[in-house]
């Protein structure tokens, strides 16, 4: 606010400063195209006390009565004390015009054979002078004029002010929204998670055991690298790869899986659990027991029409038909709901998600924009 006030006062004092340089400057372009013309000091004062007494009414309608009208709504008062200056103005205006000059008398040529009578005298009567003159209007008008801009731009700065606050705010409930979808993501993972290793243990100590060092990693990621807003495109990656690992111990070989990692992708940053909940839906509702099955994953880095980076991620994945009576829930689920809101708030209108779901196959299309890495000199060192 104090910068936004700071701002403000400086635009007032610019403008103020060039109005009082304008006579200077008109004076000397006069003398420099007239050489017969001299400098008039006195000419300069004479509008410098008239914009001197526009500033001094331009100081209290800025500090005293904008801030009635602006800040405390008091629009009585304000119209009171304006008018009541408009007034005051108009009255000095008059007052302080020059006093007309007494009447003169005069003679009226005679010829000398005739005597002089009184009514040959010609004594010249002055009209009263009307209140308000030209000038004067145009002074009432140009003071008015000066309120009603101080108004426009303290309304502006102030504008301003609001907007700043209000991205401010959103900003902070973004913030507040994310961290919330993440502690709803996060129990929901680590619950599928240890229902697997949970069925891992009445089939498979040792894969159990094996499955307890993979979720450690899982955790890891999840407690640290979580956290922040965006983490490399490799870590999130390799944290899917561990995940994968995870499941596919529960499962036979009738589970064909595949994964392609992006050619090019280093340095490059992503917002975390972004593909996780796909994958876990994958597994969840596209394996089988009993049939074939099969999950595939492919991530391409490519440069859209900008010559920006932005990662086209595909996962597939198949359908099995739910037997009668199956109350298996339908792919989705509340992780895949909290990915949408996430990539909702967090890329905008910049990212594009698309759902195939045919009768077979099931498939995940998302594009989102990539953010590049700005590596430190500590970071480069240790990098080389």
């Amino acid at each position: 606010m104090k910068h936004l006030s700071l701002q403000e006062n400086l635009t007032y004092l610019v403008v103020w400063a060039i109005l009082f340089m304008t006579p200077l400057l008109s004076m000397y372009m006069r003398v420099a195209t007239d050489s017969a013309f001299e400098f008039d000091w006195f000419e300069v004062f004479i509008i410098w006390r008239k914009l001197g007494l526009f500033l001094l009414l331009f100081l209290v309608h800025n500090y005293l009565l904008a801030p009635l009208l602006l800040n405390e709504r008091k629009r009585v008062i304000y119209f009171v004390f304006t008018a009541c200056i408009v007034v005051s103005f108009s009255v000095f205006q008059y007052r302080s015009h020059p006093d007309f000059p007494r009447p003169e008398r005069h003679f009226r040529p005679m010829p000398p054979e005739h005597d002089h009578h009184p009514d040959d005298f010609d004594f010249r009567k002055h009209e009263p002078r009307p209140f308000f003159s030209e000038h004067d209007i145009v002074s009432v008008i140009l003071l008015i004029l000066m309120f009603g801009m101080n108004l426009g731009t303290k309304n502006y700065f102030r504008s301003r002010e609001d907007k700043r606050k209000l991205i401010k705010l959103e900003k902070e409930n973004l913030m507040q929204q994310l961290e919330y979808l993440k502690y709803q993501l996060n129990p929901h993972f680590l619950m599928n998670t240890l229902n697997n290793i949970h069925a891992l243990i009445d089939i498979d100590s040792a894969q159990a055991q094996q499955a307890v060092i993979q979720l450690s990693k899982i955790l890891r990621y999840v407690l640290y690298e979580s956290n922040k807003e965006q983490v490399t495109l490799s870590q999130e990656l390799e944290f899917m790869k561990n995940y994968v690992e995870l499941m596919k111990m529960r499962y036979t070989d009738k589970l064909l899986f595949s994964m392609k990692d992006p050619e090019q992708g280093t340095g490059l940053l992503v917002a975390p659990l972004v593909f996780i909940s796909f994958v876990e839906n994958a597994f969840k509702h596209g394996v089988s027991y009993q049939e074939e099955s099969f999950i595939g994953i492919e991530a391409q880095v490519y440069e859209d029409k900008h010559q920006a980076e932005r990662l086209r991620w595909i996962c597939r994945n198949s359908k099995h038909q739910k037997s009668a009576g199956s109350d298996v829930p339908s792919q989705g689920g509340v992780g895949l709901a909290n990915v949408r809101q996430r990539l909702n708030l967090i890329y905008g209108n910049n990212y594009s998600l698309n759902v195939s779901n045919e009768e077979t196959v099931y498939e995940v299309e998302l594009d989102i924009p990539l953010n590049k890495q700005i590596l430190t000199q500590h970071d480069q060192s240790l990098s080389n």
